[in-house]
């Protein structure tokens, strides 16, 4: 009985700017393996990437299906916007990688599937991710508005959000001036979307020094890969 409610298993993934992530999940979103990681290549084309996908599927074992947290926007399974390459635009990613794997596959933003790895489901929430660069995702009891960038909205002296809060950003200025930054956008956000909840992930949220409220947490970064189970809620397999 144990051993059936492990089914369908998911392998999720969770790509960065610095690292590809993954593990499988049961089917509760509990997980199976041990996390896995490889380094994002430079360059980091769709070749490339879904051949360390690839690879890590092999060292984690059998699975059913595939959930993806890719670092831009996500439509219908294809990536248009290319942080990591030119050539991911426009790129149906969830065809290539389902044909690569034998496995069906969807793909979302890689913030909106760390959002739904980290929230409480109730009121506004706000998901922020700081990495190599700055991810977000909002949620309205629940309800993802998905593809939400914030990180190329204008912010301070003629930036973005994104070129104050990024990684290039936190070696240039320092954790000081980074975290300053990092307070006044928080401010921002609370005011423009009066967030009940706002979550911080991100290989650089280890680096906020900020005393924060209670509706405003640290968040782990393992949730960017247990939201993966979330891309199939509305599987046939999962509602057997």
């Amino acid at each position: 009985m144990a051993e059936q409610s492990t089914f369908p298993r998911t392998l999720a993934v969770d790509i960065g700017g610095s690292g590809i992530k993954a593990l499988v999940l049961a089917a509760d979103g509990s997980p199976l393996t041990e996390r896995v990681r490889e380094a994002t290549p430079r360059p980091a084309p769709p070749e490339a990437v879904v051949a360390i996908i690839q690879k890590l599927s092999k060292a984690l074992g059998p699975f059913e299906r595939v959930s993806v947290g890719f670092p831009g926007v996500v439509r219908n399974g294809r990536t248009l916007t290319a942080h990591l390459h030119p050539d991911w635009i426009g790129f149906q990613f969830d065809a290539v990688l389902a044909q690569t794997l034998g496995k069906p596959v969807r793909v979302a933003n890689d913030a909106d599937v760390q959002g739904l790895g980290t929230i409480a489901g109730r009121g506004v929430e706000l998901v922020i991710t700081l990495g190599t660069g700055l991810g977000s995702s909002l949620f309205a009891d629940g309800r993802l508005f998905p593809n939400l960038q914030l990180a190329h909205q204008p912010f301070l002296e003629g930036k973005t959000y994104e070129q104050h809060l990024g990684n290039p950003a936190l070696q240039v200025k320092g954790k000081k001036k980074w975290n300053q930054a990092l307070a006044l956008a928080l401010t921002n956000f609370e005011a423009l979307f009066g967030f009940d909840a706002c979550y911080i992930g991100g290989g650089n949220a280890l680096y906020v020094k900020l005393d924060l409220p209670p509706h405003i947490q640290i968040s782990s970064n393992i949730n960017g890969l247990l939201g993966g189970i979330a891309l199939w809620r509305d599987s046939v397999d999962e509602a057997r």
